[in-house]
């Protein structure tokens, strides 16, 4: 694709906080004639900024708006592009804290490549109807095990999810997974992961301790929010060579991985989405999406948990009436299951408070409302695993 350049000189391109994530004005000046579907643009001028975005990610090294002008023939016009850099876990700051005698084993624990391999991929044509995804226009993998994402920018509103979106949001994940199109490219990271991995990591090095450490329990906000619970959380850990085996036996189908409101991008009046963030994008078992649709807004305290059991039971339905929609019939039995084993695992035991986060060090009545709801987490978990039968 030809792309031509102004004579406007480094004045008026100031993208110096890409770094080495930047491209030539050639280049993008072909990205952004590729996003409007032209032969060619004249590059006017354009700069970079930081997206400011407070959700840290182990896996994501930048994330970086690119806005500017263009003339297609027709005048210039205002262009946005995201970016963003992805990486192997252990360019995070994140990996300095991994114990040096699991160092190794924990650099090849955690899947990175399904990002770059999607977008380069033809999954757009092949979601359900009601979901979309950006279109990557730029893939830049690289020999360090890291890649840049050059992508169209998406629209969105910040709207507050209601019931009736979440249950929409899971016939659509029901969908996804059941969908004989999307099949293809469920397993496109090639790079090995196994619930073992996540049992003997993040469960065995950063909740259990807190578990077992009677000064975890003695924290008047967890005493009081938690009560009742440390048995029932201990059982569950005692049990989790027994929920890991069982969460490998569940029949695995393809999942965004990461499912939770700020990945489902909306407009407002709009009863789509738009995925973004598939970095956990692999086969799970099936109900897996469900985990993060229904608690990923409690977590950052943007929903109460007041109403999760009674939006759980309608978005497990959904989830299944959308596999069904695929031609999938699965028991509802079976999504349920499923649903409680996944959210047990990766949700309902990390729910404890072992550390209070930094944001919210100092503010007592902040660090209250938070404990309350992770203990909302936790209680629906184990309720809904003791109300289902272990899969064969």
């Amino acid at each position: 694709m030809k792309a031509t350049l102004t004579d406007a000189g480094t004045a008026a391109h100031r993208r110096e906080v890409l770094g080495a994530d930047d491209v030539t004005d050639a280049e993008l000046a072909a990205i952004v004639a590729d996003l409007w579907g032209v032969p060619a643009v004249t590059l006017e001028d354009s700069a970079a900024e930081t997206v400011d975005y407070d959700v840290p990610s182990i896996l994501t090294g930048a994330r970086t708006w690119v806005r500017g002008h263009a003339d297609a023939g027709d005048g210039a016009r205002p262009f946005t592009l995201f970016v963003k850099r992805v990486h192997h876990w252990r360019h995070s700051p994140a990996f300095a804290f991994v114990p040096p005698e699991v160092g190794e084993w924990a650099a090849d624990s955690l899947p990175w490549r399904a990002e770059p391999l999607l977008y380069a991929s033809d999954l757009a044509e092949r979601l359900p109807d009601g979901f979309a995804m950006p279109r990557g226009l730029r893939i830049d993998e690289r020999e360090d095990q890291t890649a840049v994402l050059w992508l169209e920018a998406v629209d969105c509103d910040p709207v507050r999810w209601t019931y009736d979106d979440s249950v929409r949001a899971a016939r659509l994940l029901g969908r996804l997974s059941g969908s004989p199109a999307v099949a293809p490219l469920a397993a496109i990271d090639p790079q090995h992961w196994h619930i073992d991995n996540f049992v003997a990591g993040r469960l065995a090095y950063t909740v259990l301790p807190g578990l077992d450490d009677d000064a975890t329990w003695e924290h008047p906000a967890v005493a009081e929010h938690f009560a009742g619970l440390r048995d029932p959380l201990t059982a569950a850990a005692q049990h989790l060579d027994a929920l890991a085996g069982e969460f490998t036996r569940l029949r695995h189908l393809a999942a965004h991985g990461d499912a939770c409101p700020n990945n489902l991008l909306r407009r407002e009046g709009d009863p789509g989405f738009t995925l973004i963030d598939f970095g956990f994008w692999r086969p799970q078992p099936v109900g897996f999406d469900l985990s993060q649709l229904l608690v990923g807004d409690v977590q950052i305290g943007k929903h109460d948990v007041d109403d999760l059991p009674e939006r759980a039971e309608a978005c497990v339905r959904a989830y299944d009436a959308g596999l069904a929609d695929e031609g999938l019939e699965v028991p509802v039995e079976e999504v349920r299951r499923g649903h409680a084993v996944s959210l047990v695992l990766f949700n309902g035991l990390p729910s404890l408070p072992t550390e209070v986060p930094a944001h919210l060090d100092g503010d007592a009545a902040a660090f209250d409302h938070w404990v309350r709801q992770r203990a909302g987490i936790a209680r629906y978990a184990l309720d809904v695993l003791a109300r289902t039968e272990p899969a064969a």
